[in-house]
């Protein structure tokens, strides 16, 4: 027998949930780099991929619910690698004070199924930039603000970021879970996804103005999200946090801009020379993710900071 080459043992992988938009990106793209994906969708998502599934012996489907622990192992069986996004439940898609419970939940199961699936060797797992930027003395740090920075959750629940409560909650969970059980995981914070479907009331948006004026307000697109997903997961060196974003909304014109398509009413106001000239400085870091995804062959995004 040929001893197993230093990559992953299989090319299986899981993606959960695989009917958002991200979910769904990274299933193309990984069946695109000739992986086996095991799409895990929640029960009435599946349709999406139906299409593409009974054209592509690679992709399988599963109905998995992240609160039913045996329908997220019988999703990860066999598999090497599982990227994991949560989703809210579509009955409840708003973030609200009890979201976290639901996310933490969901995160703690999926964790506890890896750890339990011996084929199982890294976890890629999406939380957002929300649970590294809302901290009281976020004025005062000196340094950019990058992975080694975690959002405080007394300061979220007081200014109901139910948003940055839930990311910051359920990605600790994950990787107190992970290094508990010896579950080998990486996280990526990612930044606002950009898309046709993003409006003012994305959860992610509550603070934003804050956000802009300290220096935080990061977006990226789908497409450099799902490579970074990938990237980690295929670079063996890769480790803990990743902050993952390729714009930052600092200057006036650009928040107009972003303004603009979250809503169609937004008022232009006369604006002064020099507040049109203003360019807040970005206190916020992604040069870790950079620094990995300099070698990776899907295409590199030259918009860095």
């Amino acid at each position: 027998m040929a001893p197993a080459s230093f990559h992953h043992t299989s090319n299986t992988v899981c993606v959960m949930d695989a009917s958002g938009r991200l979910g769904s990106t990274l299933v193309e793209r990984l069946l695109q780099r000739g992986y086996t994906v095991h799409a895990a969708v929640q029960h009435h998502d599946e349709l999406q991929f139906n299409g593409l599934a009974s054209d592509n012996k690679k992709l399988k489907i599963f109905n998995s619910d992240p609160y039913d622990y045996q329908s997220i192992i019988d999703a990860l069986k066999g598999c090497s690698g599982l990227f994991y996004t949560f989703e809210p439940p579509k009955d409840q898609p708003s973030y609200d004070e009890f979201m976290a419970e639901v996310e933490v939940r969901a995160a703690h199961n999926v964790l506890e199924a890896c750890a339990q699936t011996e084929t199982m060797e890294k976890v890629v797992f999406t939380s957002s930039v929300t649970a590294v930027v809302w901290r009281d003395d976020r004025k005062s740090t000196a340094s950019d603000l990058d992975e080694r920075h975690w959002s405080d959750i007394n300061f979220c629940r007081k200014y109901k970021l139910w948003h940055a409560v839930s990311k910051t909650v359920a990605e600790k969970t994950a990787w107190a879970l992970a290094m508990d059980r010896g579950v080998n995981m990486v996280s990526i914070n990612t930044g606002l996804i950009m898309g046709p479907d993003l409006s003012i009331t994305n959860p992610y948006l509550k603070g934003a103005a804050e956000m802009y004026e300290d220096g935080v307000l990061v977006t990226v697109d789908l497409n450099s999200l799902a490579e970074a997903h990938i990237c980690v997961y295929e670079d063996i060196s890769s480790y803990g946090r990743y902050l993952s974003f390729n714009h930052v909304i600092n200057r006036h014109e650009d928040a107009v801009k972003l303004a603009q398509m979250l809503t169609s009413s937004v008022p232009m106001l006369p604006q002064s020379c020099e507040q049109e000239m203003k360019i807040i400085q970005q206190r916020i870091s992604n040069k870790k993710l950079n620094k990995l995804m300099v070698n990776f062959e899907g295409g590199s995004d030259e918009n860095s900071s």
